[in-house]
């Protein structure tokens, strides 16, 4: 277990769930005005939106004159790796979103892979574990009482990342150049009722290796650079919802350790891919969100040398998340 800050990240999460449990068993939890799925689900980085990207909507249900939150737990296996989140998220008058995520990367099949290749252990460890922090400020536009115009939901917001393995992240293997680092977005969400379709358009600025979980920045680049994302939802009830997203992410890494481990004659570079996903949310009360998806995530930290699927990460996607 690393850190205080792990613990006293699990300890909130734990208390999240034990105050909407205790506030389940005096009343139900309050219904507000807002629709089913317009506060979005919990995004794998914590903020309120699709699976990949934030969404310019608020968290929870909660209206201008209310507060809403949920708490939410996210899987996610591909062909070599596997990541859990879990965290929270506090939505403030319909206007102030906080949110706090814990990611857990296990990263044992590659270690394997590696150990059997070489016959040592080069990675010595089987997770990489992240924090996240963020914030998000809706600047204008309702997506719901402005469905009718042409006028979008605007929100900017942050997320504050920390990667818990700052020997290995900044090591000869992966290469990054920092541990830590802010991405900084703005989104734009659109609800067309009448057509029951949403869209959204994010600019990222980040420098971000694989969402953060191997570190920030690289030999090839280290620098804030804007990267778009992209979702769609359609709206087959008003419980269900089917849609996709694209995500653009950096190329930063690459690592002088693998030439020399794996007999290159140059450096490797540690390619990284965008990402998409076709998914599905459903709803079966506002206090209660599920989503599966498939997801693509291209190559992540791999060479063809340790025999995994150069370049063909694809995942399941599972999410829960209760809410009010």
């Amino acid at each position: 277990m690393h850190p205080p800050k792990k613990r006293i990240l699990i300890s909130a999460f734990l208390t999240s769930i034990l105050s909407l449990m205790a506030h389940s068993a005096n009343a139900e939890l309050p219904m507000s005005n807002k629709l089913l799925l317009t506060g979005g689900v919990s995004q794998v980085e914590g903020a309120a939106g699709g699976g990949l990207t934030p969404w310019a909507l608020i968290g929870g249900y909660g209206t201008n004159n209310e507060v809403g939150g949920n708490i939410h737990y996210t899987y996610v296996k591909s062909n070599d790796f596997k990541l859990d989140s879990y965290g929270f998220t506090l939505g403030l008058f319909d206007r102030v979103e906080f949110s706090v995520a814990q990611q857990e990367f296990d990263i044992g099949q590659l270690r394997n892979k590696v150990t059997a290749g070489l016959g040592a252990d080069a990675i010595g460890r089987d997770t990489l574990d992240q924090i996240i922090v963020g914030l998000k400020v809706r600047v204008f536009g309702e997506a719901v009482l402005d469905a009718d115009t042409w006028m979008p939901q605007v929100a900017v917001g942050l997320q504050y990342k920390e990667n818990q393995d700052n020997e290995f992240i900044k090591s000869a293997v992966i290469g990054a150049k920092s541990d830590h680092g802010t991405d900084v977005y703005i989104a734009a969400t659109k609800l067309l009722l009448d057509k029951n379709l949403l869209l959204n358009g994010t600019l990222r600025f980040t420098k971000a290796n694989q969402f953060g979980l191997l570190g920030f920045g690289g030999d090839k680049n280290d620098s804030y650079d804007p990267m778009l994302e992209v979702s769609a939802a359609y709206l087959l009830s008003k419980k269900l919802a089917i849609g996709a997203e694209y995500r653009m992410k950096p190329n930063n890494l690459r690592s002088p350790a693998n030439a020399a481990l794996f007999g290159g004659a140059e450096v490797i570079n540690l390619q990284e891919d965008d990402a998409f996903d076709i998914f599905v949310a459903y709803a079966p009360t506002k206090n209660i969100a599920l989503t599966a998806a498939y997801v693509y995530l291209g190559n992540i930290a791999t060479v063809d040398a340790v025999g995994a699927d150069y370049g063909k990460q694809e995942a399941v996607y599972l999410s829960a998340q209760i809410g009010f």
